[in-house]
């Protein structure tokens, strides 16, 4: 109990003294993780349209796919991104090993599969003649589609906070593909492993309670949204 108080006194300290590093931090944290959430989401919830509404070959096999994707190890994304990224691999004339883009890119990954499944299922729970109902009023595929997705916006939400929740507290691939590097690339799960290393246990708790409070911030304002747009 003594180690926790010590680190609520940390956590404050940290956020009320000012410490630039600290805030640099807690920023870069923020600025990674709702960029790879935004792309996850520009990307899974078309994915999860075409799983929920499209026919064509091996559809049930993709839609497997994408809920194994949902249970993919960090560390194994990491370890791919890594090969791929390294000076030798395919994409290291890019030169984005050891950036934050490539930490964007890691954590992107690590969503999709959330934001594809949760959204598929989602969308197959609208009722299926509500699309054909709109079709034959005169909508177009595409306004009939955007309806369905408007109808279906409160699992979407939930799709997305699943997204932001695993890649926040994500810190295997963030290692692997970012380095930790101080003033680069250190976010707060990083940071609070390296200082869990040193034995500064108070510190390294104090950046989890600081991670813990910005992810409650965030899925607040989210599941405020989805609460204000409930019938």
């Amino acid at each position: 109990m003594g180690l926790l108080w010590d680190a609520r006194g940390e956590a404050v300290r940290l956020l009320t003294g000012g410490d630039p590093d600290t805030w640099a931090i807690i920023l870069r944290s923020l600025q990674i993780s709702l960029c790879a959430t935004a792309i996850a989401f520009a990307i899974g919830v078309p994915l999860g349209m075409l799983l929920a509404f499209g026919r064509f070959p091996g559809r049930g096999p993709a839609h497997a796919a994408v809920n194994t994707g949902m249970s993919m190890p960090p560390v194994v994304v990491g370890l791919v991104l890594t090969v791929l990224l390294w000076r030798a691999g395919p994409l290291g004339a890019f030169d984005l090993l050891y950036t934050p883009a490539a930490m964007v890119l890691a954590q992107a990954v690590i969503a999709l599969p959330l934001v594809a499944g949760i959204s598929a299922a989602a969308l197959q729970q609208v009722d299926p003649d509500f699309r054909v109902q709109m079709e034959a009023l005169g909508a177009s595929r595409t306004r009939a589609l955007w309806t369905v997705v408007v109808e279906a916006r409160l699992p979407l939400l939930a799709a997305v906070m699943a997204g932001f929740g695993a890649v926040v507290s994500e810190v295997g691939a963030a290692m692997m593909v970012g380095g930790n590097i101080a003033g680069h690339t250190r976010v707060l799960t990083t940071a609070a492993v390296l200082e869990t290393s040193r034995g500064n246990f108070a510190e390294a708790i104090a950046l989890g309670l600081i991670l813990l409070a910005i992810a409650f911030a965030v899925i607040a304002v989210l599941t405020a949204a989805q609460q204000r747009g409930r019938p």
